[in-house]
């Protein structure tokens, strides 16, 4: 059976880093015998009525057989589920991934390492931020530590902090962004390990550090090396993946004091080319392959 699907990205963001990975997945998907187009969210419009679910589109088309949903439109990703079409990754696991106060909450609740965490308590705009979760958060996790926000990617929302003067700017200049206080890994700076999950399996992994920054995200400028994770790494990969419900998941460890790894993030719509430059594994390849045959 000759499946027909859309794959389908944000038409609103700068550059060709989105529309690069639906590429790559529609490549798979041609290789695999499955027919795909690809679409920007803004071309699709979720319409709701009396007693109506339908979708919206400048030229209509036949509803396709399953989705790969590169973006993190979580309405229009449960307006397709609505009209029961699958979903790969869901909207809940998107949302779940996109969120990471959400994405931690379920970590810990499956019992899964992650660094110390305490959630700020939610600020709205122009109230009078309390000072008495920053001395909490340095009574219980020390400085320096890191400041996170609950939205953001390529690491471009994650602070280190030394002192309690940066931290009190920095939540001040936070106010009503989600955000969360979390223990700095020290023996993992400037480093951690990017593991590829699909279904129940690590297809790929690699190593990446920083010169002279905390993050190693290779947007950033981090530099990356192929990476034969252990089987404690990957059990806790698949683990972390499972816990947000997603099908497949870029997995960040990152190395503690003991080499034991802790879970740094779990990204549902992770960049597979990377990856592919690093280790000459095509991650697109494994998704089609579960999307269409298991």
């Amino acid at each position: 059976m000759n499946l027909q699907g859309w794959i389908i990205y944000n038409g609103n963001l700068p550059g060709d880093k989105f529309l690069d990975f639906a590429k790559w997945i529609q490549d798979a998907a041609t290789r695999k015998g499955s027919e795909t187009t690809i679409y920007k969210n803004n071309e699709l419009f979720a319409y709701l009525g009396r007693g109506e679910i339908d979708l919206l589109q400048q030229e209509k088309q036949i509803l396709p057989d399953y989705v790969v949903f590169a973006d993190k439109d979580i309405y229009l990703a449960k307006q397709l589920e609505s009209l029961g079409i699958p979903i790969y990754n869901s909207a809940e696991a998107i949302q779940r991934s996109d969120d990471k106060i959400d994405t931690y909450q379920h970590l810990a609740r499956h019992k899964l390492p992650i660094p110390k965490t305490i959630i700020a308590p939610k600020i709205f705009s122009n109230a009078i931020a309390n000072t008495t979760n920053i001395e909490l958060a340095i009574h219980r996790l020390g400085l320096p530590m890191i400041v996170k926000e609950a939205f953001g990617s390529f690491g471009q929302q994650v602070y280190l902090v030394h002192t309690k003067e940066e931290l009190q700017a920095k939540v001040e200049n936070l106010q009503a962004t989600p955000f969360l206080f979390q223990e700095f890994i020290s023996s993992s700076f400037g480093k951690d390990m990017r593991l590829h999950v699909v279904g129940n399996r690590v297809v790929a992994a690699m190593k990446r550090w920083a010169i002279d920054d905390f993050r190693s995200n290779v947007s950033s400028g981090g530099i990356m090396e192929a990476y034969q994770p252990t089987d404690s790494e990957k059990e806790l990969a698949i683990a972390a993946t499972n816990a947000i419900g997603a099908d497949f998941a870029g997995v960040d460890l990152l190395f503690g004091p003991d080499q034991s790894p802790f879970i740094c993030e779990v990204n549902s719509n992770a960049h597979i080319r990377n990856m592919y430059d690093c280790t000459g594994i095509n991650v697109a390849d494994y998704i089609m392959d579960y999307i269409l045959w298991e």
